[in-house]
């Protein structure tokens, strides 16, 4: 009966994960036939301190197999993935990392080169990522922390990607920081080459 019971729970599981995939599948298809792909992007910046949320406009460019780039206020604020490497640009200061040495970049980099190139299977063996999905939208949730023995400081304590399975797009990129202080892009206006 326990093997049994294990047997329908591991079905279950894949019967899920299955379905999870063909859902990422649908909402990325345009990406995998396109070299090139931009975007309108709208920047907020919430900091619970702060009464007023800081919003910049700007644009998404995504170039096959593995580069993106965010540029808002005229290119004064970017976010940059090149392979394994990121560029954050914020407030003039700019912060380098490599998913490579900082494994709290692993799920991030493994989702949006799984977007970028419209492929799931990208996303296989890579902890610490949640699929969800509610009505056209597929939500998805990754852990920085995931597979760390002990946590250690972190800018942000999740990445989640909105994915919009009907249109085929990217709706948003949310990147929460410290208690409920967050940096969220909005994308639309999408031209797929």
């Amino acid at each position: 009966m326990k093997r049994l019971s294990l047997f329908i729970i591991a079905l279950f599981m894949c019967i899920v994960s299955f379905a999870q995939n063909a859902d990422f599948a649908k909402a990325v298809s345009k990406f995998k036939t396109a070299k090139t792909v931009k975007a309108v992007a709208v920047r907020v910046d919430h900091k619970a301190a702060v009464a007023n949320d800081e919003k910049l406009t700007g644009t998404l460019t995504i170039a096959s197999p593995d580069k993106m780039n965010i540029c808002v206020a005229e290119g004064k604020e970017q976010l940059d993935m090149n392979g394994q490497d990121f560029t954050m640009v914020m407030r003039g200061r700019e912060h380098k990392t490599n998913s490579s040495k900082n494994s709290q970049f692993v799920a991030f980099q493994a989702v949006l080169t799984a977007i970028i190139n419209g492929d799931p299977a990208r996303l296989n063996n890579v902890g610490g990522i949640e699929m969800k999905k509610s009505g056209d939208i597929l939500t998805i949730s990754m852990d920085p922390s995931y597979g760390m023995a002990k946590k250690k400081r972190m800018m942000f304590s999740s990445f989640v990607i909105t994915l919009d399975c009907k249109k085929g797009e990217i709706k948003t990129l949310r990147m929460n920081g410290r208690g409920s202080n967050y940096t969220e892009y909005s994308f639309s206006n999408f031209v797929f080459k």
